[in-house]
């Protein structure tokens, strides 16, 4: 009988202490795991910050995937603008000044534009040196930007001012000018513009072809016509793969005069052909003005000028 109640005891302690076991084991395993959840805890609060950051960007992210894809969604332009009006009468406000060029242009954003409702076809650089011309400025800015927009360009006006009172050098600052526009933008043709003259005829397509081109076929100073054979000065386009290729315009001519023949040189001798738009089309008018002085005529201009 002793024995059974010993036996019966020590069964009922055994179970005990394994019971016992159990908990302390069951107990140091939930330890580890509260206190590896409570570690993990900061990396929880990271991953959460992380979403947010995504969240964010990806806000960011859907605006501008937005204007791609809204932009990707235009169509080009077509190779001839529907809002092209062809010969139109000019006029020259005496006392016009640039908050009015400015008002009458809202969707120009210094100098730049692009239309809206299409994609251009190319991208023009219209490049204007200048010196003591301001009112010759504000018309050719004036007619320029309305005469750009129907023409469906994405564009931008560069003014190249010369400062000081040496002698006027036309080709260093279409030179300047041509690579001071490209930092803004990959350009592919570029209109090489005097101040003076002002298109009359929106026909005469500011862009660039396979052929260098010179579109001032005619203006009012001369009837209309070419001033001489071979004439390639007041407005030229260019690509700019072609300006690269005949390495620009030469900066050797101060004063006025002869950078324009040079540049026909150059173009030839690259087996390249000048075209011109119709004679119907090509004209401008040349606001009139005194020689400034700083301009004077170049001495080494050849007589070729006056022919």
């Amino acid at each position: 009988m002793n024995f059974n109640v010993t036996f019966h005891l020590s069964y009922k302690f055994r179970l005990l202490l394994l019971f016992t076991l159990c908990l302390t084991v069951v107990g140091w395993a939930t330890s580890n795991y509260f206190v590896g959840a409570i570690q993990e805890i900061p990396k929880a609060k990271d991953l959460v910050a992380s979403l947010s950051k995504g969240v964010v960007l990806g806000k960011k992210g859907t605006v501008t995937d937005e204007a791609f894809v809204e932009k990707a969604r235009l169509d080009n332009c077509p190779s001839v603008s529907p809002h092209l009006k062809g010969q139109t009468k000019l006029m020259f406000k005496p006392d016009l000044t640039l908050e009015e060029v400015q008002a009458k242009n809202p969707k120009v954003h210094r100098g730049r534009y692009r239309p809206e409702e299409c994609r251009a076809l190319q991208r023009v650089a219209i490049l204007i040196p200048h010196r003591h011309r301001e009112k010759h400025l504000l018309y050719l800015l004036e007619h320029l930007h309305p005469f750009l927009q129907r023409q469906q360009l994405d564009y931008g006006i560069y003014v190249i001012h010369q400062a000081g009172s040496k002698k006027f050098n036309r080709a260093k600052l279409l030179n300047v000018g041509y690579l001071e526009a490209l930092k803004d933008e990959i350009w592919d043709c570029f209109i090489f513009h005097d101040v003076d003259l002002v298109p009359e005829n929106d026909l005469n397509l500011y862009r660039c072809e396979d052929q260098p081109r010179h579109l001032v076929v005619g203006r009012n100073s001369t009837g209309y016509r070419l001033r001489y054979s071979g004439y390639f000065g007041g407005v030229t386009a260019l690509s700019r793969e072609q300006f690269f290729k005949v390495n620009g315009f030469s900066n050797n001519y101060w004063g006025w005069g002869g950078e324009d023949d040079d540049l026909r040189l150059r173009v030839e001798l690259h087996r390249m052909k000048i075209t011109r738009p119709l004679p119907e089309v090509g004209k401008y008018t040349m606001i009139f003005h005194k020689r400034d002085q700083g301009n004077e005529v170049n001495i080494g201009r050849g007589p070729e000028c006056c022919v």
